[in-house]
């Protein structure tokens, strides 16, 4: 069991992850996933995740297996065209991780998502929470929009203001 992660993530209180996304934050970041969502079929769900729960920490739950686990229990996957996508950021962990369901997969490489994922950690890192977001929005939004363009109907499936945990 890896000690400093462990204290890392309990000596952090719960409203700690609002110093890096505050309302207007995830306001806006909301707010493009709606936009964006008028382009393309899929449903982009985004979730920030603060200090993990003890029980995920004593299990060495890594970043990619707790946003595998939040995909399934927020029903991410459960979409008619299986077009959901995840974009789960660990924040103690400074780790991003985004899922796409299998209809997308097989379209999309996850080298194309990763990608993805380490412009935000570098944005992150610099401090630029909300533009590091907003951006991978509407890159996600724009490889989406080019492999699942959208329909005349187009149901939104999945909540679109952002997840904090």
């Amino acid at each position: 069991m890896k000690l400093a992660r462990m204290f890392k993530h309990l000596l952090l209180p719960d409203w700690w992850v609002r110093r890096a996304f505050a309302r207007d934050d995830l306001t806006a970041i909301g707010d493009a996933i709606a936009a964006c969502e008028k382009s393309h079929c899929g449903e982009l769900r985004f979730v920030a995740e603060g200090p993990l729960p003890l029980s995920v920490l004593w299990h060495e739950t890594s970043p990619r297996t707790r946003a595998v686990e939040l995909f399934s229990s927020l029903r991410v996957w459960d979409t008619a065209e299986n077009s959901g996508i995840l974009i789960y950021v660990q924040l103690v962990d400074r780790k991003v991780e985004i899922l796409a369901d299998r209809g997308i997969a097989a379209r999309v490489p996850q080298a194309e998502w990763d990608a993805i994922c380490r412009a935000m950690e570098a944005s992150f890192r610099g401090g630029e929470w909300r533009r590091g977001a907003l951006r991978a929005v509407a890159r996600a939004g724009a490889l989406l929009a080019s492999h699942f363009p959208a329909r005349n109907h187009n149901p939104n499936e999945l909540p679109d203001q952002p997840l904090v945990l």
